[in-house]
């Protein structure tokens, strides 16, 4: 294995939990649908803007549309880096592994990712909203293939959802099934396998 490839949400930035109130968590809870509303699948694909989403997601809601993009503006500035996902990050890049982003993310939460120090670590990303295609679909794994020469029998992917990884693993890329519930769990499990 010599390349590995990263999901952002829950894998490696969330929200603390702790710092949300259940009003909070409850507005946003659609994320862990499958599949998630099409007003946010657009959002992700960068088909539609913030203005966009904020009147969608008050509709959805049955809220204030200033209500709406207060709390997107709240989401967007509480992501946290995910501890033991960023020191593994560290571990594999000092391993000599080429470290990639494959993520369905927005323009306002990647602009506001790509400027965290973990960040850093990562050779190059393939984001939905700047190639016009979500996960599972199959031609975003063909892109990241592409874009970085990569070979799909030496590439890992690591996702929360199944779904993304059951769409890498038909092009060829190995997966791994990140626990979103039990972070130090899955770094431990993917240290004992790539290092």
């Amino acid at each position: 294995m010599k390349n590995i490839v990263f999901d952002l949400g829950r894998v490696v930035f969330a929200q603390d939990p702790r710092k949300s109130s259940d009003e909070f968590k409850q507005f946003f809870s659609y994320v862990q649908q499958t599949p998630m509303p099409q007003f946010w699948v657009d959002y992700d694909l960068g088909v539609s803007t913030l203005d966009d989403v904020v009147r969608e997601l008050s509709a959805y809601r049955g809220v204030e549309e200033s209500y709406t993009r207060e709390l997107i503006l709240l989401a967007i500035s509480r992501q946290e880096t995910i501890a033991p996902t960023a020191a593994l990050i560290r571990d594999l890049k000092s391993a000599g592994y080429r470290l990639y982003v494959l993520s369905n993310m927005s323009r306002e939460f990647i602009d506001f990712l790509r400027k965290q120090d973990v960040y850093a670590n990562f050779e190059g990303d393939v984001v939905s909203c700047e190639v016009g295609v979500v996960k599972p679909m199959p031609q975003i794994y063909d892109i990241l293939l592409e874009k970085y020469s990569l070979e799909a029998a030496e590439t890992m992917f690591i996702d929360d959802r199944r779904e993304n990884i059951d769409a890498a693993l038909v092009k060829g890329i190995s997966g791994f099934h990140f626990d979103r519930n039990d972070y130090e769990g899955s770094c431990r499990q993917l240290r004992d396998i790539l290092l």
